[in-house]
């Protein structure tokens, strides 16, 4: 090969490398515009501010460390077949436009595991076997259960969902300035088991929740945000906790709840705790007293002032059955309940 060959091809390599380091160097950035804390860092890539940037790597800092030396030889194991997988066959699709919708639809448990289990397909069918089940403990481990009911032939399941801590101004304090996050909001799933729409509708806290088929007969799916407690720093320092959650299952028919359950974010009985736990059984212990199998609303769904006299006109007939009304969904959480927000009506 000529030597002025093997030049030209060398200073195309680079300017296609310098052109990649640049235009991706923007959007790969954490919520402040650090690119060193990006999900997918190339800051050692191919960098031509410094030498020592230039080392093609690409570093996977979404990854947590993984609390088992068994459950981090996995997600290396998933990190090779993916690139064994791209390096043979380059992904050529264009990428989808989620907007807003990714946050409220893939922080929820049931699509992240939905998820998951399209990637296992995908690896499968190009010739890698990596069975999904692997990465089961890390859906307990970063989604754990807070507890489960069953009324009236309906199975509630309570689980931990993810939440992004938004990122708020500077606050000036006695060394320095700094960055808070308001981690006084939290996100939870409910997953509905043998519930039937035409009979059975859920509410939280007395409004109702805006569940999304599964696919499987019966199941049903939503998320709950909601502000756990009242925080000095906040991004909505006016509205206060919404805590404890009291989740119904109510019988359109008879308008009243036969069933639910209650999640209290800190001790039931108001008590603080001694420390942090000392292991995982403690923590689930923790979880679990916090979760009541009862404690749902009693007696018929309160309805609104306006609608009380109405039903009481027409309470000897049985022609009136109050039930809250649908939520407005945001475009970009369809299938999310915010506490935050007004309701409805």
């Amino acid at each position: 090969m000529p030597a002025a060959f093997k030049a030209a091809r060398t200073a195309s390599m680079m300017v296609s490398a310098w052109v990649v380091d640049r235009a991706l160097r923007t959007f790969l950035a954490d919520p402040v515009g650090n690119t060193h804390r990006a999900e997918f860092s190339i800051d050692k890539l191919w960098s031509s501010d410094s030498a020592s940037g230039r080392q093609g790597l690409v570093e996977f800092r979404a990854f947590e460390m993984p609390p088992h030396a068994r459950m981090s030889l996995v997600q290396m194991l998933l990190l090779r077949a993916l690139v064994a997988r791209f390096w043979k066959e380059p992904y050529r699709h264009p990428p989808a436009e989620w907007g807003g919708v990714l946050h409220g639809r893939f922080l929820l448990p049931h699509y992240v595991w939905v998820d998951v289990l399209g990637v296992a397909d995908e690896l499968a069918r190009a010739g890698y076997a990596f069975d999904p089940a692997w990465l089961l403990p890390f859906f307990e481990f970063r989604f754990p259960v807070c507890g489960r009911a069953a009324y009236d032939g309906v199975e509630l399941e309570l689980r931990m969902a993810l939440e992004p801590w938004l990122v708020l101004g500077e606050d000036a304090t006695a060394p320095r300035q700094s960055r808070v996050v308001d981690s006084t909001v939290e996100r939870v799933q409910l997953t509905c088991r043998g519930l039937d729409p035409a009979r059975h509708l859920v509410t939280c806290n007395g409004r109702r929740l805006p569940l999304a088929p599964t696919g499987e007969a019966g199941t049903w799916v939503a998320g709950i945000r909601y502000k756990a407690w009242a925080g000095w720093y906040a991004l909505h320092p006016t509205i206060q906790a919404h805590a404890p959650l009291v989740i119904d299952v109510v019988d359109r028919r008879l308008g009243r709840a036969v069933g639910g359950c209650v999640h209290h974010v800190s001790h039931p009985g108001g008590r603080a705790y001694a420390g942090s736990p000392v292991n995982a059984f403690e923590a689930e212990a923790r979880r679990m007293g916090r979760f009541w199998a009862w404690g749902h609303t009693a007696g018929d769904v309160p309805p609104p002032a306006w609608l009380a006299g109405l039903r009481a006109a027409f309470a000897t007939a049985g022609e009136c059955r109050y039930e809250p009304p649908p939520e407005r969904p945001l475009p970009e959480q369809p299938h999310t309940l915010d506490l935050r927000r007004m309701a409805s009506s």
